[in-house]
């Protein structure tokens, strides 16, 4: 099972106590071009993943690469993949990487985006990413944690 999401945060509490329980993930996968050049930043994630779960961090457009590596070593492997914004999710897709639901967790507000729920601020570039999702058969999951009903209307 693959499990992708957008959530500006990355790694953070939901993602380790909620999400990764429910998914059974054993790998977090985090597609970032700032945070793969990172090393100190991806050391400090890591200390928030629990014993038994493997981290990898990638730049965006070597995600597919990386999941078809670790499909190859574990077909039956359940990984969850974070992305810190639509657009990057939005660049793994046209690069090969197919999923058919998308969920976002957190999108920060801020300046030309409008407040849709809680958690989720969209701007006109997020706006068009989630059109091109929905244009492209992805479903689009609107959820901080497993167990939430959020309703969004775009």
């Amino acid at each position: 099972m693959l499990w992708f999401r957008i959530d500006n945060r990355l790694v953070h509490g939901q993602v380790i106590e909620a999400w990764l329980p429910h998914i059974h993930a054993k790998t977090l996968l985090v597609a970032d071009d700032d945070l793969a050049g990172d090393e100190l930043r991806q050391e400090i994630m890591s200390l928030a993943v629990p014993s038994g779960v493997a981290f990898l961090c990638c730049r965006v457009v070597e995600a597919v690469a990386v999941l078809r590596r670790l499909h190859e070593e574990d077909a039956t492997q359940h990984v969850m993949i974070l992305f810190s914004n639509c657009a990057d999710a939005k660049t793994a897709h046209m690069s090969g990487l197919p999923f058919a639901l998308v969920n976002i967790g957190n999108l920060h507000y801020g300046p030309g985006k409008e407040q849709v729920c809680e958690h989720i601020a969209l701007g006109p570039d997020d706006r068009s990413c989630l059109k091109y999702f929905a244009d492209h058969g992805v479903e689009i999951d609107f959820r901080c944690v497993p167990t939430a009903m959020t309703k969004v209307n775009l």
